[in-house]
């Protein structure tokens, strides 16, 4: 049954509220299964969400966590695109003209390239994304895009992530990939390294500093290494 809710977690920011982070989690690419509060996908982000929280808090972001109502991706239904629309509706509701920063890890950061396209949303984060050969480019149309892929991810592949990024070029406003040196899909060789990557985004996102790899030439900016 897939008429359960989702949720949305949330960490106050610190004053008026100027941005908000959206953290997407993983799952499979089927599968009905509830997505439970004790389940590692959805704990692996509650770090970034944390950490996110600690670093820009100060800067007026809020941080909302999703929980998807099932695990997979499912063709056609597509239940997690579908959960995304859901909160940045209701993000956009509760903060209206507040500008939103997409977070998604592996299946999660499909969902994010894919609904970039809504109104609100300005930049988007890519942790380990599913990208498999033909995901559209077009939703990234005017939005910062930064992909990070472990080089020795098994579960998603970091050549599609880079074969989508080349094709992202001519739609994103800006757009930067980072290979991060001995790392799998799960992101816990170099948590820290991951954790700092978002947390530059967000602030990058929001206008506190500078994200270092725009200083990048364009050409270069797809293999960063990490």
């Amino acid at each position: 049954m897939t008429d359960r809710q989702a949720t949305l977690s949330r960490w106050d920011a610190k004053g008026p509220v100027r941005a908000v982070a959206l953290v997407l989690h993983g799952g499979a690419e089927n599968g009905l299964n509830p997505v439970r509060p004790w389940g590692l996908a959805y704990l692996r982000m509650v770090p970034f969400a944390r950490a996110i929280h600690a670093a820009a808090a100060w800067h007026g972001v809020e941080v909302r966590l999703l929980r998807n109502r099932v695990r997979g991706w499912n063709e056609p239904d597509l239940q997690p695109v579908a959960d995304a629309r859901w909160a940045l509706e209701r993000i956009r509701a509760e903060r209206p003209g507040v500008p939103v920063f997409l977070v998604g890890h592996s299946l999660g950061g499909r969902v994010a390239l894919r609904v970039a396209d809504d109104p609100a949303v300005t930049a988007t984060c890519a942790l380990a994304p599913w990208t498999p050969e033909g995901e559209p480019v077009e939703p990234v149309k005017k939005r910062d895009v930064l992909i990070a892929h472990g080089t020795r991810d098994r579960i998603t592949s970091a050549a599609e992530s880079y074969a989508y990024a080349v094709r992202a070029q001519d739609y994103a406003a800006r757009i930067a990939r980072f290979e991060v040196l001995s790392e799998g899909h799960a992101m816990l060789c170099r948590a820290g390294a991951w954790s700092r990557l978002v947390r530059d985004f967000v602030l990058d996102a929001a206008g506190v500093r500078a994200l270092t790899a725009w200083e990048q030439r364009p050409e270069q900016r797809l293999r960063l290494p990490l």
